[in-house]
């Protein structure tokens, strides 16, 4: 399924993350050994958005892959990009489901979690993301979301 070309992102893939440092700091909370952000926003395109994990050796489970809870996130930051950039930034969106299937082990290094808008309404936008990594970019996890969005008048009270 195609994303949906009629959704105009409101915000850029820079000023999603401008406002995750800002309302969500501790997303990326990290010590001086990693240069890079562990979770940034690639692209925001209409109807969808690209994130990417940095998966360092902190998001490693015992046997070197990356963690289940560590793919969970970047499910999860997948559909928070998705719903602020296209319902507009309200850092009270919040996860109402999510349903995560694990296809196969990765190891560290950047995994891109491919967003799609598969509705998104006045209270509710649902979204799924295909998580790949590796040199054949294969599918490593598969995520089916819902975030709940708060009502227009309580929009911008909280940054």
């Amino acid at each position: 399924m195609p994303p949906h070309a009629n959704l105009k992102p409101q915000l850029n893939a820079a000023e999603v993350d401008v406002f995750l440092a800002e309302a969500f700091p501790q997303l990326n909370h990290h010590d001086a050994q990693h240069d890079a952000a562990a979770y940034q926003t690639i692209e925001v395109f209409p109807g969808g958005c690209t994130v990417r994990l940095n998966a360092t050796e902190r998001h490693l489970r015992p046997g070197g892959t990356v963690s289940g809870a560590a793919l969970f996130m970047l499910a999860d930051i997948g559909g928070y990009v998705c719903v602020l950039s296209h319902a507009g930034p309200d850092a009270l969106s919040v996860t109402t489901n999510l349903s995560i299937n694990f296809m196969r082990k990765t190891e560290a290094g950047p995994i891109d979690g491919h967003c799609r808008i598969l509705k998104l309404g006045k209270s509710l936008m649902v979204f799924d993301v295909d998580m790949v990594a590796g040199p054949g970019g294969e599918t490593v996890a598969h995520a089916v979301g819902t975030y709940s969005i708060p009502p227009r008048r309580a929009r911008n009270a909280v940054k």
